[in-house]
C-alpha cells in the first residue's frame, strides 16, 4: 500500500465491549456507531450476555487469554487510532486490558463505565469497580459515566463536580459526566479537564427511556478522537450524533427504544 492508498483509509477504532444479542447496545452498538462517523471499528468480545430489550439476565466473562490474543493480533495488523471500553464483567479481563492500553499508550482511551443494565440490574461489583480506578481510569483520555456511574465510582462525591473531581484524582483526563437519569427537563451533560468545567451542554429529554445510548456516545467520540478531532470538539458532535439516533429511535420488542444510529441513511 502506497502513501496516497494509506492517506484514504479510515481511521480504525478498536471497540472492547460486551455482546448484546437484540443488537441494541455492545458491540453491535459500537460497530454502528464507529462506522457512522467514517471509521472502521475492529471489536473483542469482552463479555457474552443474556438479555433481552428490557434487562440482562447473565453475564459470562471471555477468557481473558483470548481477549489479550485477539487484541493484540489486531492491533499487530491494523493501524488502530483510538480504543472504546464497554462492558467489562471480570477483574481478569480488566487486567487483561491493562496490559494492552500499557504497550499501546500513545492511542487515546474512551471508556464508558457501564456498571448497571438500564433496568437498574448491577453489572459489576466493587471488585471490578476497584481494578477499574487502579487500571483503568489512570489510562483513560475521555471517561463517560453517567451521573448514576459516577456517584457508584465516587461515593463520597455529592455534586457533579466532585464527582468529575473524584475521578480525575483517580488519574482520567477528561470527563463527560452525562445527565441522562437526572430528573432536570433538559439532558444537562458536562465535560471536565484540569478539574474544572470546561462546557456545558444541554438537550431537549426525549420521551422513552434507550437501550444504547451511552454506547452510541463513547463509539462515536472514539471515533471522532480517531480523526483527530481534541476531546471538546469530539464530545460536541458525538452528542449531536447520538442525540439524533435517540430521537429517531423504535421499539423492536417490549422493552426500552433502540437508537437509529444509521438515520443518517434513511429517507424521512
Amino acid at each position: 500500500m502506497n502513501n496516497d492508498e494509506k492517506k484514504s483509509m479510515p481511521p480504525v477504532v478498536l471497540s472492547f465491549s460486551g455482546h448484546d444479542a437484540t443488537g441494541g447496545a455492545g458491540i453491535s452498538a459500537d460497530i454502528e456507531a464507529i462506522s457512522s462517523q467514517g471509521c472502521h471499528a475492529a471489536s473483542v468480545v469482552t463479555c457474552l450476555t443474556v438479555q433481552d430489550s428490557i434487562d440482562v439476565s447473565s453475564l459470562v466473562p471471555i477468557d481473558e487469554d483470548i481477549v489479550i490474543q485477539s487484541a493484540r493480533a489486531v492491533l499487530e495488523d491494523l493501524p488502530v487510532a483510538a480504543f472504546k471500553i464497554g462492558l467489562l464483567a471480570s477483574v481478569e479481563v480488566i487486567e487483561a486490558l491493562h496490559s494492552i492500553l500499557y504497550d499501546y499508550a500513545d492511542v487515546p482511551v474512551i471508556f464508558d463505565p457501564i456498571l448497571a443494565s438500564g433496568a437498574g440490574t448491577e453489572l459489576a461489583n466493587q471488585e471490578i469497580m476497584d481494578a477499574m480506578h487502579s487500571l483503568l481510569l489512570p489510562m483513560t483520555d475521555v471517561l463517560t459515566p453517567n451521573t448514576l456511574e459516577a456517584a457508584a465510582l465516587v461515593p463520597e462525591a455529592d455534586t457533579p463536580a466532585a464527582m468529575a473531581s473524584g475521578l480525575m484524582d483517580r488519574g482520567c483526563d477528561h470527563v463527560l459526566l452525562t445527565g441522562t437519569h437526572d430528573s432536570n427537563q433538559k439532558v444537562v451533560n458536562r465535560l471536565f479537564h484540569n478539574h474544572r468545567e470546561i462546557d456545558h451542554f444541554e438537550w431537549p429529554r426525549l420521551p422513552f427511556e434507550y437501550h444504547g445510548s451511552g454506547c452510541t456516545l463513547a463509539a462515536s467520540l472514539a471515533a471522532l478522537m480517531a480523526q483527530g478531532l481534541d476531546p471538546l470538539s469530539a464530545s460536541r458532535e458525538a452528542q449531536d450524533y447520538t442525540w439524533q439516533s435517540l430521537k429517531h429511535a423504535r421499539r423492536f420488542g417490549m422493552g426500552q427504544h433502540f437508537p437509529n444510529r444509521l438515520f443518517w441513511a434513511g429517507d424521512e
